[in-house]
């Protein structure tokens, strides 16, 4: 299986990332075990969750495992900082005060004495980003941290975080996690060709688009009990009569390499130029053998080209940044 390098860390990892975020939610602890175990014995070692992720459960079942299977050392174990994890004003953001006290939280949970890439989970734009950088180094230092990473920030934002970081000397960001997906390519006008100059890796999240591209919301239809749009407004607001004639003719597309639609639209981000690995966030242990199937494949050029013409490099037929705090750009 390929590998590819974290950045400029020369840290190697899969080319598909395994995202915990279903665990201790719709997918079991006994299920996503199993998922952890199965995506470690077939040779994906990047492992990604959050703090946020149904409030601390998602951490504590990938730590259960690793501990549990006793591969905790050979995985490149990434995790978030920022979301509410309690009720008070500080009990969230990423300022020191929180930071401080949310990654021994997430150590504890993760039964690990470091996390190897500590990512800031949306970026603040009310106070210095010299302020939360300070906090970061100081972690890489203490070594509870190995790298820093961002996600969901603007291109701008991120390259602020460089400058400071070569301006005063502090651990540097090393991966950008952004939505990144056949409906919404504009990560590729800014923020890939800034990540190829400055060795930063692009972790894209959400690559089937939450589904939509595996053919989960059929035009007219009522949105499937239990899915993300029926309980998420910001998903809700992603689906619209544009994406079914995509949908369509990407199933035309996977039909004709064996495929389905959801498995050409992660192999195409997969091997989209700057991409260092998408997450792939199986609810199901039959999703996640979907995902993984792709692993060894590459995307061939016919497939390319057709797939440019549906949505062409650049632009955005659905609006995946609609969960940030700063893109004006809306998409409907």
């Amino acid at each position: 299986m390929e590998l590819r390098s974290l950045g400029r860390t020369g840290v190697m990892v899969s080319p598909l990332c395994l995202g915990a975020m279903n665990f201790g939610g719709p997918t079991s602890e006994e299920e996503g075990i199993r998922i952890i175990d199965a995506a470690l014995d077939r040779g994906i070692n990047f492992i990604d969750t959050a703090n946020v992720y149904h409030n601390g459960e998602s951490e504590r079942i990938v730590g259960k495992a690793l501990k549990q299977n006793g591969k905790r050392n050979s995985v490149v174990l990434a995790t978030k900082v920022n979301g509410a994890m309690g009720p008070g004003p500080n009990d969230r953001s990423i300022t020191r005060y929180h930071i401080m006290q949310a990654v021994e939280d997430s150590l504890r949970r993760l039964q690990t004495d470091h996390i190897d890439l500590y990512q800031l989970h949306r970026p603040a734009f009310s106070f210095p980003q010299d302020e939360t950088l300070r906090a970061l180094d100081d972690l890489v230092r203490q070594g509870k941290v190995r790298y820093i990473g961002t996600s969901t920030f603007p291109a701008w934002k991120l390259m602020e975080g460089l400058s400071l970081s070569e301006k005063y000397n502090l651990a540097r960001y090393v991966s950008e996690q952004p939505p990144y997906n056949i409906l919404d390519r504009r990560i590729e006008n800014e923020l890939v060709p800034l990540a190829e100059q400055y060795g930063v890796a692009i972790i894209p999240w959400s690559p089937i688009a939450g589904g939509i591209l595996g053919g989960r919301y059929p035009a007219g239809q009522p949105y499937p009990e239990g899915s993300r749009a029926a309980g998420m407004p910001a998903m809700a607001a992603r689906i619209n009569p544009k994406n079914q004639q995509v949908v369509d003719k990407l199933q035309e597309l996977a039909e004709a390499r064996n495929l389905n639609a959801a498995q050409l639209a992660l192999l195409w981000c997969k091997d989209q130029p700057g991409i260092t690995a998408p997450i792939t966030g199986p609810r199901t242990f039959r999703h996640y053998e979907e995902a993984v199937a792709i692993l060894d494949q590459s995307l061939d050029d016919d497939a390319r080209k057709a797939i440019d013409e549906l949505n062409p490099p650049g632009t955005a037929l659905s609006d995946f940044f609609n969960s940030s705090n700063w893109m004006k750009t809306k998409i409907s």
